[in-house]
């Protein structure tokens, strides 16, 4: 108990006031670290992770749950495991543990393993995913993170949303025999690559199976540009896309299958 004598000035609260300030400092300070990603949702940090991350990428994001909440999504296998850090205010709670910082946190489970879901499988946090990154385009196309700014409920956009790794588009594709080339709607979901006569079409003309393609890589034996190929068994398919960048997204996502089959 503190004893003041009579005329002194006493102002309450104000360590309390201090401590709060300097923990704010504190919070501005990760917010300011490579691997914080403000915006991110967890579709599209699971997007990032799986095509660009390997075991042990993480990133922290602010939660969609709650404002004092965070969310850290790590890379274990072929999968992303998000984990709940909670603001309290004065410290960071992960689990049965509290950090005085999001940073600290990060530095104790990339010298300690955390458990990953019921599976029990070990992740380090190893490899930070910089926000500053390059991305493709390929994210945005997936359109599932898009579609939860619209207002509406996670449920509602299940039934609507694309899976993640579907994307759709017009191609101008070569033929088998007479090597001319003409514009075909393309549909990928899951491993099967189908191409319609136009987007109005509901019977394919062709469907592939993405299990039994060996590559994808941009082609300059042609002469269009923004072509790639897809190679089978039996034969390479001759794809142009409009861009440069659309064929990229193409070539992104189709071997981002090839590596999951």
């Amino acid at each position: 108990v503190e004893v003041h004598s009579p005329g002194e000035t006493v102002t309450i609260g104000e360590n309390s006031s201090n401590l709060w300030v300097d923990f704010q400092s504190e919070i501005d300070l990760d917010l300011k670290e490579a691997w914080y990603h403000d915006n991110l949702t967890r579709h599209a940090a699971e997007a990032l992770l799986l095509s660009n991350g390997c075991d042990g990428s993480y990133l922290l994001r602010k939660s969609n749950e709650r404002n004092d909440l965070y969310s850290l999504s790590v890379r274990a296998r072929d999968s992303v495991k998000h984990f709940h850090v909670e603001h309290t205010g004065s410290s960071f709670k992960f689990g049965f543990n509290e950090f005085p910082s999001l940073k600290e946190l990060v530095l104790h489970f990339a010298n300690q393993p955390l458990i990953g879901s019921e599976t029990g499988t070990l992740i380090v946090l190893k490899h930070p995913y910089p926000r500053k990154v390059e991305e493709p385009s390929i994210y945005e196309s997936v359109r599932v993170h898009t579609a939860m700014q619209t207002g509406k409920t996670e449920n509602d956009l299940v039934p609507n949303a694309p899976s993640l790794g579907t994307k759709e588009g017009y191609l101008i594709k070569q033929g088998k025999i007479v090597k001319n080339w003409k514009m075909r709607w393309f549909t990928l979901y899951r491993n099967e690559l189908k191409y319609f006569k136009d987007q109005m079409s509901t019977e394919p003309i062709r469907a592939l199976d993405l299990t039994e393609c060996s590559a994808v890589q941009f082609d300059y034996s042609q002469e269009r540009v923004n072509c790639f190929c897809l190679v089978f068994p039996l034969r390479t398919y001759y794809l142009c896309a409009k861009t440069g960048i659309e064929a990229d997204e193409w070539i992104k996502i189709l071997r981002w299958k090839l590596v999951r089959k």
